[in-house]
């Protein structure tokens, strides 16, 4: 169960100390505080768990504060939709940059930092095209211990400083351990704090749920989650669902193609199509990752890359953020690089990119219009 406050509700006036008193003495139940707070408005959801079932909805709607009570069956409590409180809007914003399932924005980059020159030339190259966002990889989880893994903490610095040259407000960054973020803080104050950063929880994290609930706990960054690559996708959304269930709901969900030989010459089986289930199951923006999906430069008869044709199939279903590797000079990527875009391709992607959003939107527009 779910009780939405009234707007502004604060927490020192006697309402709202009312209100926890009388739910501090309900048996069997125990609750959890959700604030999102806006530029004017700041909204208070306190979620009920346990044995509601027995809870009046009317009863507990005329306790203070309490504008509505929302019953929840779906496991994704936070992140879900439901039906008497669907709003279509739900978004966030990071840094200046707001996300949403109604926006669209594209993080090229590096899947792995490799050298400063590699890391201002893909900047370089994305501030040209009028980009803000970006991947930069310095934590790399690898299968085989003796790879690369990243420069870690040394490269943080370069990396910060030559976004805040290019104007780069965010970069979605992968991490491996709880002790990365105060990394990326440290280095952030160090540098003047000239951009932002999403964390991003990889594939092989995804049910790493005490690095999950350490990251929850933390509401400076936002947080991108990859689908676990041999799971459910009920799997991946409930771990997802303990991002929030610690307190932070700024999370964006991300399909990267699942780990099956069915999936082959693919490196993994596209699941894109899954773009509008995750949209309709929970408020969460959806990205999607092709290079990982596709894990080559192969190119069909018609001359377009796959990576380019994966990314239009998820971008015309409605996917909200692309996240794609390219690299100045794949034959010196010390990871994939083989699957890296170029940066003479990056206007194309973004063109082909841009073609696929405005049919979907024409999509959209198709289906209201008949309503």
């Amino acid at each position: 169960m779910i009780l939405v406050l009234s707007p502004n509700t604060q927490e020192e006036s006697p309402a709202y100390q009312e209100l926890i008193s009388r739910l501090d003495r309900l048996s069997g139940i125990q609750y959890r505080v959700h604030r999102v707070a806006g530029a004017e408005v700041t909204l208070t959801e306190i979620y009920l768990i346990g044995t509601t079932a027995g809870l009046s909805a009317d009863v507990v709607g005329q306790l203070p504060c309490v504008e509505k009570v929302v019953r929840v069956s779906e496991p994704y409590r936070i992140l879900g939709r439901h039906k008497e409180n669907d709003v279509r809007t739900w978004s966030f914003t990071y840094n200046g940059i707001r996300f949403g399932q109604d926006t669209f924005h594209v993080f090229a980059g590096l899947c792995a930092v490799d050298s400063r020159e590699s890391v201002e030339a893909m900047m370089r190259a994305l501030a040209e095209q009028g980009q803000v966002c970006t991947r930069m990889g310095a934590y790399k989880p690898r299968t085989n211990p003796y790879a690369f893994q990243g420069h870690g903490k040394n490269c943080l610095p370069y990396v910060f400083e030559l976004a805040g040259k290019y104007g780069i407000k965010v970069i979605a960054m992968e991490i491996t351990h709880e002790s990365h973020i105060a990394e990326i803080e440290e280095a952030l104050k160090q540098t003047g704090n000239p951009t932002g950063v999403m964390l991003q929880i990889g594939t092989r994290n995804t049910q790493n749920f005490e690095l999950l609930k350490f990251v929850g706990r933390q509401h400076t960054f936002p947080v991108l989650i990859k689908r676990g690559f041999g799971i459910t996708l009920d799997e991946s959304l409930n771990a997802a669902e303990y991002l929030a269930s610690e307190g932070n709901r700024n999370v964006i969900f991300c399909l990267r193609g699942m780990k099956t030989n069915m999936g082959d010459p693919h490196r993994n089986f596209v699941d894109f199509s899954h773009v509008p289930s995750v949209k309709r199951l929970t408020h969460m923006p959806v990205c999607i990752d092709p290079s990982h999906s596709v894990g080559t430069r192969a190119v069909s008869p018609d001359g377009i890359l796959d990576v380019f044709h994966v990314a239009a199939q998820g971008i015309i279903a409605g996917a909200n953020m692309v996240l794609v590797d390219f690299h100045p000079f794949p034959e010196k990527a010390l990871v994939d690089g083989p699957q890296a875009l170029r940066l003479n391709e990056l206007k194309p992607f973004l063109n082909d990119c841009a073609i696929a959003r405005e049919a979907y939107l024409k999509r959209v527009a198709n289906m209201n219009a008949s309503k």
